[in-house]
């Protein structure tokens, strides 16, 4: 194998993170980072609507060109490199991000006509605009076309394809006539990249097709027309303008096109690789394999695990998707995932204690010093809905317990074990429908800056939390595919074995802090069921406060105990 450097593009909510990688060993010859221009901190927001949330398209290009000629300047140092040397491109993006394009694939937003209006950006992934959509998605196909739910969990989201198009055919009308066609972030950067400028050729991935699009070969791809009209004529007749087939992660989407290659300094021939969401391509950066579950956690985490795709996998109520090849190519990829996470951390310490980083620091150490049930406090992590099990974007978050005396620091370790609590509830939804979960792996800043976040996480979901190998899992995982696309490994077997490496840090769980945790899971369950409205839910709601009282009572006499 000769001495070759891949790229992997990560773009997040933010800002694009660009990296070479080494792709004899894994390494990080060079990295940059470019925040998006645009909106706050990247992301358009309406003081109207606290649903909405948009992205400008020629932020993404901006951000494109400067973080890959920073990561190739920085790698300019590293032994053996040289940018011809530089054989593929991998792109991860956030999802469902979905953008309208003209005909010749450029963004509406980048016409002087549209560059202002709302409904012409990207549709950003935490865009919740279309939960009356996504809502009449689930009825009609549960009433017309309940297969095309099986394989998504029951229940279509707002964050998906479908309802964000259909919510701007309906409150905008102008742009999604305008519109030629359609396309997820995932698929429009390896277009943009290879040149094309008919919609009719992007390359569109599985991955961002299955888990948001309702696709799949075993109905002949997209919802068919008579589905689609059933919801609006309008969505029936775009269908044509949109795509047929999706691939998986190991085919090319092209090679980067002259006027790219000469941007960047790379060479024409340089493969790019089929477009895949942050979490999936970040769950091949953080090594996943049959019952491993990895957890890319950020301001929301995501969820994947996999399965054999000759196996038989049952359909799993709540879940974002059950797509072969949408992980690994010969493997059925699960995708499960929680709205907000290090965002709900964020909107405390930032937006109610008005702090910074130096503030999160400071709540940690106090946090750390308290004891599982300590604070008598149960909160629910719905502060930006549920995605998963209860797939509701209109639910709200909770905190119970609180008293003249409760710190910010209780209700910040509160607010994280409610992440916690969230993501057993979804450990354990995969566990009984038989997919098998030995080890858990997190990838993220958090996990690898926040030693109680981890810690409680292991406590909670009484499995060991491994740290990845790589800081920057989702733009590795991104290079691992482009290693194999442009065919330095034979697969993604060889290209893991060689590029991708375990963590150094492992948090075990303990069996007392374990203990107290089932008895608060028991409470969060009451609550995450009565309010998250499960059918025969029951709940002893009116001692719930009683009951943590109780249980901070006990723990704080266990602690003088000890102390005696």
């Amino acid at each position: 194998m000769r001495h070759a450097f891949t790229l992997g593009l990560d773009f997040g909510t933010t800002s694009v993170r660009a990296i070479v990688v080494d792709t004899r060993d894994g390494r990080i010859a060079g990295t940059h980072v470019c925040p998006y221009p645009s909106g706050d901190q990247g992301v358009w927001l309406d003081p109207h609507d606290v649903h909405l949330a948009r992205q400008h398209p020629g932020d993404y290009l901006v951000g494109l060109e400067v973080a890959v000629c920073g990561a190739l300047d920085e790698a300019a140092g590293w032994p053996g490199f040289a940018r011809e040397r530089v054989v593929g491109i991998g792109v991860d993006t956030t999802g469902s991000t979905p953008l309208p394009i003209d005909a010749s694939c450029r963004p509406l937003a980048l016409d002087p006509r549209w560059q202002a209006h709302p409904a012409a950006q990207a549709w950003l992934w935490k865009d919740h605009t279309g939960a009356a959509q996504a809502a009449a998605i689930t009825a009609t196909a549960a009433a017309h076309a309940p297969h095309l739910l099986a394989p998504i969990g029951g229940t279509y989201s707002s964050e998906w394809f479908w309802s964000k198009i259909w919510r701007c055919l309906e409150v905008a009308p102008d742009v999604f006539e305008a519109a030629a066609s359609w396309v997820e972030l995932a698929d429009y950067i390896p277009a943009v990249l290879t040149g094309v400028r008919d919609t009719r050729a992007i390359v569109r991935g599985v991955c961002a097709a299955g888990h948001k699009a309702l696709y799949s070969p075993a109905w002949g791809g997209l919802p068919d027309h008579a589905f689609l009209a059933r919801l609006d004529p309008r969505l029936a007749a775009l269908r044509p303008r949109l795509f047929d087939v999706a691939h998986p992660p190991d085919r090319p989407a092209g090679t980067l096109c002259a006027a790219w290659a000469g941007r960047l300094g790379l060479s024409a021939e340089t493969v790019v690789a089929v477009g895949a969401f942050d979490a999936h391509y970040g769950a091949i950066g953080a090594g996943i394999r049959v019952g491993t579950l990895v957890k890319i956690i950020g301001t929301s985490t995501c969820d994947c695990a996999i399965a054999p795709a000759g196996d038989h996998v049952p359909d799993i109520p709540g879940i974002c998707g059950i797509v072969d090849g949408s992980i690994l190519p010969g493997f059925l990829g699960i995708e499960a995932g929680q709205s907000a996470v290090g965002d709900l951390l964020k909107w405390w310490v930032e937006g109610v204690c008005e702090g910074d980083a130096s503030l999160h620091d400071h709540l940690t150490r106090e946090a750390a010093a308290l004891a599982p049930g300590q604070s008598g406090l149960v909160a629910l992590d719905w502060n930006n809905g549920n995605r998963t099990i209860l797939v509701d974007p209109r639910l709200a978050g909770l905190l119970v317990g609180q008293t003249l005396h409760t710190s910010r620091a209780e209700i910040y370790r509160a607010l994280i074990e409610a992440t916690a609590f969230g993501a057993r509830a979804i450990v354990e939804r995969l566990v009984e429908r038989g997919i098998p979960i030995d080890r858990v792996v997190c990838c993220g800043g958090i996990a690898e800056k926040n030693d109680l976040f981890m810690q409680i996480y292991a406590d909670v979901l009484g499995h060991p939390m491994l740290t990845a190998g790589s800081p920057q899992t989702p733009a590795l995982g991104s290079a691992v595919s482009a290693a194999v696309a442009a065919g330095v490994f034979p697969g993604f077997d060889e290209a893991q074995a060689a590029m991708v490496h375990d963590g150094s840090r492992t948090f075990t769980p303990r069996d007392g802090a374990r203990a107290v945790y089932d008895e608060l899971y028991g409470v969060y369950r009451e609550m995450h069921d009565v309010f998250g409205a499960v059918a025969g839910a029951r709940a002893a709601l009116p001692t719930v406060m009683k009951r943590l009282l109780d249980l901070r009572e006990r723990v704080v006499a266990a602690q003088r105990g000890g102390a005696a």
